[in-house]
């Protein structure tokens, strides 16, 4: 399929929060999906599973989405999994909320690394636990820091590999690293791989050791809606999630993940070619003055504008002036002041006027 061929005014007429949330001259970026269509493998499953009428409740176990998983994965990471060690979850953060209320105490600590996804902020609170911010070293790892809340009694560490939203995918020293600094303080490690699929051509993503592992289909294959994900660790532990969990997966969504493992991997290389393709041309579609920070994953672009005239909201400048919305850095913590994200998971052609507006804003 060409990537290329987007229409605004067909995504316009999609009813999900992106292409509702703002007014009709407002080009929306603020939110991790994509614009493209549906892989055709997954829509082809999808629609056989519309025509049969199949659209009870979810049962994972028996549909072979452990097994998709687990041969996807040995594929792409060369990563030996267990489909025993698999089970479904309704997305990536309730699978992190659940985790964090059976394998911590209440009120323990829980390391993150700012700038980061927002929502690991609110779902370690709604959890009654507390976040520790131990912020990324110019992007880096920060194991020092890690090291030292772990001595302080934080009992967990909640990872985004690669990272949104800065895009870089952690080495396999650092995930070693980081796995053994969680086993010698006896703390939970979990790892968000949610974007792992989408690493550039030529970077290869490695897989935590000595964690559970947080992964979905609903990036790559834009499958958000349909409610799928899944937890990778000790089947002994998982089995321990509450039996409830699985009456909230979406049936469909346990169907298109399946279709996007087992038949999805040719249109996911297209998809890595052409968002690389854009990767490269988008720091000269902006002003010299806002900075892209170097990615090796992901369809998120992390835009440093604190050498010019708008670095304390740049967010709210862009909507207000270029009619752009951005994700401000600030949600992803403070660390993000000066900063905010675009989402570059569309055509070329709509990047290309997103940046426009950008410039204009400045």
């Amino acid at each position: 399929m060409s990537f290329a061929t987007v229409e605004l005014e067909a995504l316009r007429r999609r009813s999900s929060e992106k292409w509702r949330k703002f007014t009709a001259d407002v080009l929306p970026s603020h939110i991790a999906e994509t614009d493209f269509g549906v892989a055709p493998p997954v829509e082809e499953a999808l629609l056989a599973a519309v025509r049969a009428g199949d659209l009870g409740y979810a049962h994972a176990k028996s549909s072979g989405l452990y097994e998709a998983f687990a041969a996807f994965a040995r594929r792409r990471w060369e990563w030996d999994v267990d489909p025993t060690a698999v089970v479904a979850v309704p997305d990536v953060m309730v699978g992190v909320a659940e985790l964090l209320r059976l394998l911590t105490p209440e009120g323990s600590g829980v390391v993150i690394n700012p700038p980061v996804y927002p929502p690991f902020f609110s779902v370690i609170a709604e959890t009654g636990r507390k976040v520790v911010e131990v912020p990324l070293d110019d992007g880096q790892v920060p194991f020092d820091g890690i090291r030292a809340a772990l001595r302080n009694g934080a009992r967990a560490v909640l990872f985004c590999n690669p990272h949104n939203p800065t895009g870089r995918v952690a080495d396999a020293d650092e995930i070693r690293v980081l796995g053994e600094l969680a086993a010698e303080h006896d703390a939970l490690f979990l790892s968000d791989e949610i974007h792992a699929p989408l690493t550039l051509p030529g970077i290869t993503h490695v897989p935590a050791q000595n964690a559970i592992v947080l992964m979905s289909a609903s990036k790559a294959w834009n499958l958000a809606g349909l409610k799928c994900g899944l937890a990778i660790g000790p089947p002994d532990v998982l089995r321990r999630l509450p039996v409830d969990i699985h009456d909230r997966v979406g049936h469909l969504g346990v169907i298109a993940s399946a279709a996007a493992y087992t038949h999805g991997e040719e249109w996911l290389d297209e998809l890595r070619e052409y968002l690389a393709a854009t990767r490269r041309l988008l720091p000269d579609l902006l002003s010299p003055a806002v900075r892209v920070a170097p990615a090796e994953a992901t369809y998120l672009a992390w835009l440093d504008f604190r050498d010019t005239p708008i670095a304390d909201d740049p967010a709210g400048a862009v909507l207000e002036r270029g009619r752009v919305s951005l994700l401000p850095g600030t949600d992803f913590g403070s660390a993000g002041h000066g900063f905010a994200r675009l989402n570059i998971g569309t055509s070329r052609e709509l990047v290309e006027e997103a940046a426009r507006r950008i410039r204009a804003a400045l």
